[in-house]
């Protein structure tokens, strides 16, 4: 077998995990050891590596229940895949791996359960809301959730911001912390707006099938709204938590990202129901949703440094 073949077959079985789309878990991670670090003076290297762990699989094991549940649904069959939204199309290419994609997202699944269980007996049962919620958002996601509007659009958010960064920091301080719920707010409204942005192009199909996501029951002018009332709170979030004492001055290192924002909200406004004019926002976005929480955290670290 050629060396070109064996690839092809290792792209096609990591398909399901959609591999490009984990870049957030870590950001997220380093925002919640960033908090915690910017409180304590020090960090378990040990128990971040667990968190990130435990976040990667998680989202892995969305992704997967989700790329199964669309094929079986004839959903993937329908969708005008961009390079940010519609999935794979991996199972569309090779249902074979249909069996393989949902053993993924079950084992997946399981690790942040192993990894719940240690941190509660380091910590006791602090950890358990949290943990209990996020499992609890990955099995719910794809069959219920993109079902219900005001939820679909707040979930993502909720995992990746709430859930994420003041998960990490709890698990690297035994407690939760003001610092660590502003710090979530930033990816918690970033996240949303990403996923809900990504929905554009998907909406008519996503319709075919039951989901009733904002775009689809609101259409996309309101849509558009929503993303940049979304995208100017992540941004006054963090500045309400320097004004009130909670994060540090270095913490609005993230409001860097404002130029990059300012612009692809007026295209979002502009573009809203011209999904060629609109694609240039979808990759701005996502370099919004990593860099914000990237730089606040730096900023965190920073502010700890020479503080």
């Amino acid at each position: 077998m050629s060396g070109r073949a064996v690839e092809k077959t290792f792209k096609d079985y990591l398909g399901p995990m959609r591999v490009p789309f984990l870049a957030l878990p870590p950001v997220c991670i380093f925002l919640g050891m960033a908090t915690a670090y910017w409180e304590r003076g020090h960090i378990s290297l040990w128990y971040s590596f667990l968190a990130l762990l435990g976040a990667l699989s998680s989202h892995v094991s969305v992704n997967a229940f989700n790329e199964y549940l669309d094929f079986k649904s004839g959903l993937d069959a329908r969708t005008q895949r961009t390079p940010f939204s519609g999935g794979s199309g991996t199972l569309v290419t090779h249902p074979d791996l249909a069996l393989w994609t949902l053993l993924v997202a079950c084992v997946s699944f399981l690790i942040p359960v192993v990894i719940g269980f240690y941190f509660l007996k380091v910590w006791g049962w602090g950890i358990v809301p949290l943990g209990l919620a996020g499992l609890l958002l990955v099995v719910a996601y794809t069959g219920w959730i993109t079902r219900r509007p005001l939820l679909c659009l707040m979930v993502p958010g909720l995992g990746f911001g709430i859930l994420w960064v003041m998960g990490t920091h709890f698990v690297l301080t035994g407690r939760y912390s003001w610092a660590s719920f502003f710090a979530s707010l930033v990816p918690f409204f970033l996240v949303s707006d990403l996923l809900l942005l990504n929905q554009f192009p998907d909406a008519r199909a996503d319709a075919t099938v039951g989901r009733r996501h904002l775009v689809i029951v609101r259409g996309e002018r309101y849509s558009a709204r929503v993303y940049v009332a979304f995208l100017a709170m992540a941004y006054l979030s963090l500045a309400v938590g320097v004004v009130l004492g909670v994060l540090p001055g270095g913490a609005l290192l993230g409001l860097g990202t404002l130029v990059l924002a300012v612009p692809t909200a007026f295209r979002v406004l502009r573009h809203a129901e011209d999904l060629e004019g609109l694609m240039p926002a979808l990759g701005k976005n996502v370099l919004v949703n990593l860099l914000t929480p990237l730089l606040t955290a730096v900023g965190l670290f920073l502010s700890r440094w020479l503080g």
